[in-house]
């Protein structure tokens, strides 16, 4: 009889327990994956909600988003050509909009396009040409736009949402739905005390520039500029410079600004 001490079995069992372990793991990563995709899918949505005002913690139920985000008209937006496109435009390109994955398009290098050193203001590296807008409507007005966002901040690429008021340039709304940042620092962009800071601010001067600014320190409230500030978060200064930088980006010529014109128009 074997020496029940002896290295061989010593190194026999330890890799059985190490495969069964992996087996166990693998299977539970497979049989939980439609789970976990489901709930990602749920809290991107929610946040859709909440930058439009339409979610409100403690009252919505989360069983209520599939029909709350009925209420969106969900467009595609040609980045490259600055027009929007409807589902069946969409569909004639080979998109299906309610599947369109844009974090994906980016690294697609037919689906992309590779941004220049003084184009890569948020840091994103490649910007996929398409892009999914939600526009509520009241009647045949515009109520909110909710747009897309993401940059890098001091540790990650913040995604995030920034919602709009139906004049195209008041801040209704700005989440983030996936960011690394440091908790208690960066990771303050989470803050719905924070958040709260940028509704009613004003994207756009009379100009029709980016003017919205995430300032360092606090936002003199008796400033002719307050409506265009944010607080920055103390501590995070690279954090705030990253919400500055793709808002600068997304709202502007290379973004979405041309499309809200012409969706304003």
């Amino acid at each position: 009889m074997g020496n029940k001490d002896s290295i061989q079995n010593i190194i026999f069992v330890a890799v059985s327990v190490c495969l069964v372990s992996a087996i166990i793991v693998a299977g539970s990563a497979v049989s939980l994956r439609p789970t976990i995709q489901l709930n990602k899918a749920l809290d991107k949505n929610k946040n859709i909600l909440v930058a439009a005002g339409l979610y409100e913690k403690g009252v919505t139920d989360d069983a209520q988003i599939p029909e709350l985000m009925t209420s969106f008209d969900v467009l595609l937006v040609d980045l490259e050509e600055k027009t929007v496109l409807n589902a069946d435009q969409a569909m004639a390109l080979g998109i299906d909009i309610a599947e369109y994955d844009q974090r994906k398009a980016s690294k697609i290098p037919t689906m992309s396009k590779e941004l220049s050193d003084a184009e890569d203001i948020a840091s994103i590296t490649r910007r996929a040409r398409y892009s999914v807008v939600y526009l509520l409507k009241d009647g045949d007005d515009i109520a909110r736009v909710v747009l897309p966002v993401h940059g890098y901040g001091l540790w990650s690429t913040l995604y995030g949402f920034v919602a709009l008021q139906g004049d195209l340039t008041t801040v209704t709304g700005i989440t983030f739905y996936d960011q690394k940042e440091t908790a208690g620092l960066g990771g303050e962009i989470d803050n719905p005390a924070w958040k709260a800071l940028w509704v009613g601010k004003q994207i756009y001067s009379e100009d029709g520039a980016v003017a919205l600014k995430v300032i360092k320190g606090t936002v003199d409230r008796n400033s002719k500029n307050a409506k265009y500030q944010i607080d920055g978060l103390s501590g995070a200064t690279l954090t705030s410079r990253g919400v500055q930088n793709l808002i600068t980006y997304w709202l502007g010529d290379e973004g979405f600004g041309p499309v809200l014109k012409s969706i304003k128009g």
